[in-house]
């Protein structure tokens, strides 16, 4: 790692924080995630925890809520607490709910989902601003299924300011196309332009918003020069540790990560064993440069 990412890792890790009354905070890593305590998510929260759990979720990005016993509309109401649940067309749900996503995997399954470094969505014109995870089932062998979760603010960061500079003049196409290579795509997949670097609507804080799940190529270079780009960038996130936590899961964990600056990786490493967990989705807007 050079100077350029050292300072920047030096400058979010040693950013000032204000101290934690109503909720306990145990940051993962130095830059990303956060264990949150003391909270219980299927009980109505009161006003100061809800707006401290705000404010770990804009500094930490992924948050961490262990031993939580949540029905599905108890699941659905913390969502909702931060905005409008996606709700999916009947014909694309694994059972009734158009609001809940099924995450499975298990000893007939020929892949998983999110096998890849990527950020949920981004072929829509409006990706979402985060998601909930909420684990019922972990594999049988007591490890594996782990995800990983980069921070994609450090990403631009450990770039130099020339790089920086440069990417902040492009745009990029996400194709909700690319998931499916190898298999027939179900028809009306989205396929939509965004900045190669976008501003957090809350904090204002610049990200790194291209990511190998569905980012196609540079609209403003060559064939050739996008996928040097693309593929040095893609690099970056899978080769640096530093920019990642990793969230070792266990029944009852519920993760809420930011989707508008991070990316993860789901680690299948667990087959022929099982894991089920239920996802809902809430909605953002459309990135902006």
């Amino acid at each position: 790692m050079d100077q350029q990412g050292l300072n920047a890792i030096e400058r979010i890790a040693g950013a000032q924080r204000m101290p934690y009354r109503s909720i306990s905070v145990e940051r993962l890593t130095p830059v990303i995630g956060a264990e949150i305590g003391g909270v219980d998510l299927s009980r109505s929260l009161p006003p100061e925890q809800l707006a401290e759990i705000r404010r770990a979720f804009l500094e930490n990005h992924v948050l961490v809520f262990r031993d939580q016993q949540l029905s599905v509309e108890q699941h659905k109401a913390f969502g909702r607490l931060f905005g409008q649940l996606r709700a999916l067309p009947l014909e694309d749900i694994d059972g009734d709910d158009p609001e809940l996503v099924v995450i499975r995997a298990n000893a007939q399954s020929r892949f998983v989902a999110g096998e890849t470094w990527h950020t949920d969505g981004t072929a829509d014109p409006e990706p979402s601003m985060g998601s909930m995870l909420y684990v019922k089932e972990t594999p049988a062998i007591g490890t594996g299924g782990d995800t990983l979760f980069a921070n994609m603010h450090l990403a631009l960061e450990m770039l130099s300011p020339a790089m920086q500079g440069f990417l902040g003049t492009l745009t990029a196409i996400h194709d909700g196309e690319i998931p499916w290579k190898g298999y027939t795509p179900p028809p009306g997949l989205p396929k939509t332009e965004h900045p190669v670097v976008v501003r957090h609507p809350e904090t204002g804080r610049p990200s790194l918003f291209v990511n190998s799940g569905f980012t196609s190529h540079i609209v403003q270079l060559s064939a050739g020069e996008s996928q040097v780009l693309l593929g040095m960038l893609f690099d970056l996130v899978a080769r640096e540790p530093v920019l990642s936590c990793r969230v070792r899961w266990a029944p009852g964990t519920l993760v809420f990560w930011d989707n508008r600056c991070t990316q993860h990786h789901a680690v299948w490493d667990y087959f022929p064993h099982s894991r089920y967990g239920e996802r809902v989705t809430i909605l953002g807007g459309r990135p902006q440069a």
